[in-house]
């Protein structure tokens, strides 16, 4: 098959690309400097939110695996997360309809799904906002016959870049450099996603000839500080702090004043503070029986990451 993957230089959609080149497709990367990476297949520059340059890209494709999406916790202007994690999306089914393309597998996000202790998804940032009125969109297209599937993968963690798509990744390398201050929410669950089996799901997603709407893809379900546990044990670093949510609230109000005047992007936010209080366990049964997924477990998964050359030393 001929995938194109938007946002394949990214952290997740890098492990897709290589996925399907590793399945025998030819994956076709999109993003504004794809050129300049040295990921496997075809490359073509281009932004999500140019309907145009989407459309070129997507000519004689056989799916679209949508993983661009801005993730950052503030930026000055919020209509920026609207364009492109709500915008290119739109652009994303225009494009499948009108080209007739037959599969359109779109990655969402646990914070587009209510947490595990509410009834209803939050919208404590912009990021988060979006993600939740994409959800809304991807679930509209579908009643109306458009072949898109949505993935909702937990907190993505595993080898690869330190970006802002990998959290985990940049906690740790904090953490074994004695940057990291402490943890807000430390007893509250996540769901650790390992990035080689959440890519795969999206191959499985994009390559089976049934699917379903929509699947969570999560992980092992633990405490955030299970992490630092298992750093603990593999590397000697004593456990990092526990920071109470009045004091990181008001150490967030600070940084927000901060940022509105100097434009420069704050180390904490409200709503960060306000995510951080859920649990945010997931279930991934109906993955595992439609797409295979499996789920590495959480030290296994953090092993294989201290263990590639450079990052972590």
């Amino acid at each position: 098959m001929r995938v194109l993957v938007t946002g394949g230089t990214g952290y997740l959609g890098g492990a897709i690309v290589r996925a399907l080149a590793r399945g025998g497709h030819t994956p076709i990367v999109f993003s504004r400097r794809a050129r300049q990476s040295d990921l496997p297949g075809l490359a073509i520059d281009g932004d999500v939110r140019d309907i145009a340059a989407l459309s070129s890209a997507a000519r004689g494709v056989d799916a679209i695996c949508h993983t661009a999406a801005l993730v950052s916790v503030w930026r000055p202007r919020s209509s920026d997360f609207d364009d492109t994690n709500v915008g290119a999306l739109r652009n994303a089914i225009d494009v499948c309809r009108t080209i007739g393309i037959p599969r359109l597998v779109y990655t969402s996000s646990f914070l587009a799904l209510p947490p595990a202790d509410g009834d209803a998804p939050l919208e404590a940032n912009d990021y988060q906002r979006t993600k939740v009125a994409a959800r809304e969109i991807a679930r509209r297209a579908a009643e109306s016959g458009a072949p898109i599937v949505s993935l909702f993968p937990g907190v993505i963690y595993g080898p690869g870049e330190i970006t802002e798509g990998n959290l985990i990744g940049r906690l740790v390398r904090d953490h074994l450099a004695r940057r990291l201050p402490g943890l807000i929410g430390a007893d509250r669950p996540w769901s650790f996603a390992y990035v080689d089996d959440v890519a795969a799901a999206h191959v499985a997603a994009i390559t089976r000839p049934t699917v379903d709407r929509e699947y969570v893809v999560g992980g092992e379900n633990a405490p955030q500080m299970r992490v630092f546990e298992i750093l603990r044990r593999m590397r000697g670093t004593p456990l990092p702090r526990r920071i109470p949510f009045g004091v990181a609230r008001a150490i967030a109000a600070v940084e927000e004043a901060r940022a509105r005047l100097t434009g420069r992007p704050p180390l904490l936010t409200r709503g960060v503070v306000e995510i951080f209080r859920h649990d945010w366990s997931l279930e991934g049964g109906a993955a595992a029986a439609a797409l295979g997924y499996s789920m590495t477990p959480l030290e296994q998964g953090l092993e294989r990451t201290l263990a590639e050359k450079g990052r972590f030393s």
